[in-house]
């Protein structure tokens, strides 16, 4: 991807309430699977927060002091400013780095948090990379794209093996956790709204202002085809995927 093509990426997504499927629901449904006591002082992490739509949830429920990474700094600029309209600035220290070099010390956290951004380093090695840092008996909630059945159409196989060949159904992702020490707590799908009404949809509405913008420059206008065909796609097979919201505990 040549650099312009990733400066309009981020023009693009920027403005977004959240920058893949989601909703304040569903970190929410995932906080009270993880069972998180929401009075204790906590030490978290929110890996990949983007504008920080799941950061803004943790922080109005919890009593947590959290760390909002995110490798764009463009993203956590509008995190900040939110943060300091819902009156949360003061729980939330944004931190511009990339999730495979993080700054955080030996058993340091109570919670990683990551929706929709693992798979930038990959679910294995996220999940492995990162156990140094919860303290024992700490939790990780992370969101990865998963297959909702055991065979799929052909085009949507060809199209996400492409895209991230680390695809797989829940038991391999939940197999992956044991092996890397951790206790499966919980899981969940997200419900098709998290990724049409949250997400493709706001995307959608953003297109005409996106181009106006920049141009409707060949490299924009390329831009969103491919994220229209990757909404068409969705909109084909979303039986057969969605994201998988996955709860597991640190071993000792």
């Amino acid at each position: 991807m040549s650099m312009d093509d990733f400066r309009l990426l981020i023009d693009l997504h920027q403005q977004g309430q959240r920058q893949g499927p989601g909703a304040e629901a569903e970190t929410e449904r995932a906080l009270q699977l993880a069972r998180i006591d929401r009075t204790a002082p906590l030490r978290i992490a929110d890996i990949g927060c983007g504008t920080g739509a799941s950061t803004l949830v943790l922080a109005r429920l919890l009593n947590a002091r959290i760390t909002a990474v995110d490798f764009l700094q463009d993203f956590l600029e509008v995190l900040k400013d939110r943060a300091e309209r819902a009156g949360l600035a003061e729980k939330i220290a944004p931190l511009a780095c990339s999730m495979d070099n993080l700054p955080f010390a030996d058993k340091e956290l109570d919670v990683i948090w990551s929706e929709g951004a693992i798979y930038n380093i990959g679910f294995e090695k996220g999940v492995a990379d990162w156990r140094r840092f919860l303290k024992t008996g700490g939790l990780l909630v992370a969101s990865e794209i998963t297959w909702l059945s055991d065979s799929r159409p052909r085009e949507l196989e060809q199209h996400w093996q492409h895209e991230y060949p680390e695809i797989d159904v829940a038991s391999a992702k939940i197999r992956v956790l044991e092996k890397h020490g951790y206790v499966p707590l919980g899981y969940f799908v997200l419900p098709q709204y998290c990724w049409l009404d949250q997400y493709y949809r706001p995307l959608q509405a953003r297109f005409a202002d996106f181009l106006q913008r920049n141009g409707h420059s060949e490299e924009a206008r390329a831009i969103v085809a491919a994220e229209q065909d990757e909404i068409d796609l969705y909109e084909r097979y979303r039986d057969y995927i969605s994201y998988g919201v996955y709860i597991a505990q640190k071993t000792a």
